[in-house]
């Protein structure tokens, strides 16, 4: 049975923000920073779900998978915002982290919402990328009831693919369509029914968990370092020197050198400084260790 969209808690009246309107400037801003100071220790409730989805999307990847986000307007966004960020930030190819958006990328721009209301859509947007069973969907919305975002994960579902759903409604349709429900209940909004404010910074967050768990747990990242950065232009070139610096506590110098020698990868510029190989070994200790720094160089790992 459909769930009525006016029994949604995110479309339900905050009796906190009730006179927002008579509000002067400054207690308008502090209702809605009191209400969004809510939104970290909702999600913190969720991590347990939240670390599912990393771990299958890492097993995604690993097995030569792409996450795939799926939403409609403010959440369809947010899903294109994270996976566009993360080929500049970890060197993965762009097609890793892929994000759908109901009526397609006019939609980043300009409302398009009755895009949305189609299930057969969101079904035809995954077939023409190729969407597969080593794949991994992430249906994306606050209401959780989509009908875009329904049809994508009842096709995926429909090919043995692993599925999440990042909702604010845990009795959501979506939710129940799932093999991992993550639903961050924000509560009702400042202003009833704008899901781009408190529902919309909650998707952000575990979208962002997400792609950076699985990133990390692909050895993305040493230490709290982008050790995948790609030096392509001269602010990077010092950023990638600076990072083997820290890495390895050698001189800038010798971090140019490094760089120069590793044929500008910073991960293998850092085990050769840190275990005194040479390019070719250092690139074997990181492939027999699966990409990650801390393996490659004998480091103990939780």
């Amino acid at each position: 049975m459909s769930i009525s969209l006016g029994t949604i808690p995110t479309e339900q009246r905050n009796k906190e923000s009730a006179y927002i309107d008579k509000a002067g400037t400054f207690e308008i801003l502090r209702i809605i920073n009191e209400q969004d100071k809510a939104v970290a220790f909702a999600v913190e409730k969720a991590l347990g779900q939240v670390a599912l989805a990393v771990e299958s999307g890492e097993e995604a990847i690993r097995a030569g998978g792409r996450v795939i986000y799926c939403g409609a307007g403010t959440s369809g966004r947010l899903g294109v915002l994270d996976a566009s960020e993360c080929p500049p930030t970890y060197g993965v190819a762009p097609g890793m982290f892929t994000g759908l958006i109901a009526g397609g990328y006019n939609a980043l721009t300009k409302s398009i919402e009755g895009a949305e209301d189609s299930e057969e859509m969101g079904k035809a947007d995954l077939k023409d990328i190729g969407f597969g069973k080593s794949d991994f969907l992430v249906g994306v919305a606050a209401s959780g009831r989509t009908p875009y975002v329904m049809g994508a994960m009842k096709y995926a579902r429909g090919l043995g693919a692993a599925v999440a759903a990042v909702t604010c409604y845990g009795q959501s349709e979506m939710a129940k369509l799932a093999d991992i429900s993550i639903a961050v209940e924000t509560g009702p909004e400042v202003v009833t029914g704008s899901t781009r404010m408190k529902a919309g910074t909650a998707q952000k967050m575990v979208l962002n968990q997400i792609s950076t768990g699985i990133m990390i747990k692909l050895g993305k990242v040493y230490e709290n370092l982008m050790v995948d950065v790609q030096p392509t232009n001269q602010k990077l070139f010092d950023r990638a020197k600076r990072i083997i610096t820290e890495a390895t506590g050698c001189t800038y110098a010798r971090a140019e050198k490094l760089l120069e020698l590793s044929g500008s990868h910073v991960k293998t510029a850092i085990v050769m400084e840190k275990m005194g190989l040479d390019r070719e070994e250092a690139l074997r200790h990181l492939e027999n260790a699966g990409g990650r720094i801390s393996l490659a160089c004998g480091e103990n790992t939780h």
